[in-house]
């Protein structure tokens, strides 16, 4: 009588990856994929980088000066267009600048000793604490993470214009200036102008 023995397949698979594993063959392998991926690793340092878009949270500052004459000049066109005002200038004057705040990590180390005596004890706590601001590399050299950007605080407003003579184009003029900008009509001031360009 003829008797089959049935193999497990899975089992009969497991088995030869094992025997390959054991032999010299499979350690060959298994030690030139991981030359081959530490030779890919360093010749990676020699690959040009790509260059990456610039993200939106790294844009170029404002400065002051820049954020005044964009806030003149809008303010201009904005008169310019209230009937009766005629041609205008504009001055506007800041009580601050733009200012940037950057994300930072604060540690604070505390150190508490009690000291006993015979009839008293005292206590003494002392804490130190220490604020930096954490750094992004940004292809051109490392930079403060910026978290947001304040704008500067409007000091006052003066429109010079054809029309500010008439109480009417003066109340226009000053209710325009002072919800574009969100300041109190006590620091806008309109005036007649002459010969403006």
């Amino acid at each position: 009588m003829k008797t089959e023995t049935v193999t497990d397949r899975g089992g009969g698979l497991a088995a030869r990856a094992v025997d390959f594993f054991k032999g010299g063959m499979g350690q060959k392998l298994i030690l030139a994929a991981g030359l081959a991926g530490m030779a890919l690793i360093l010749l990676s340092q020699f690959w040009p980088k790509r260059e990456t878009a610039p993200q939106e949270t790294a844009r170029a500052a404002v400065s002051t000066e820049e954020y005044v004459a964009k806030t003149e000049e809008r303010l201009r066109s904005l008169v310019g267009g209230i009937e009766g005002a005629g041609r205008c200038q504009v001055m506007v004057t800041l009580e601050n600048g733009v200012e940037y705040v950057y994300a930072s990590e604060n540690r604070i180390n505390s150190n508490r000793e009690e000291d006993s005596g015979t009839n008293s004890s005292k206590l003494s706590q002392k804490d130190d604490s220490e604020q930096s601001i954490i750094l992004v590399d940004t292809g051109s050299g490392k930079e403060g993470l910026l978290v947001t950007e304040i704008q500067p605080t409007v000091r006052g407003v003066v429109v010079v214009c054809d029309g500010g003579d008439a109480e009417e184009v003066r109340r226009r003029v000053t209710e325009a200036v002072t919800t574009a900008l969100n300041i109190s009509s006590l620091r806008v001031c309109v005036v007649k102008g002459t010969g403006l360009t």
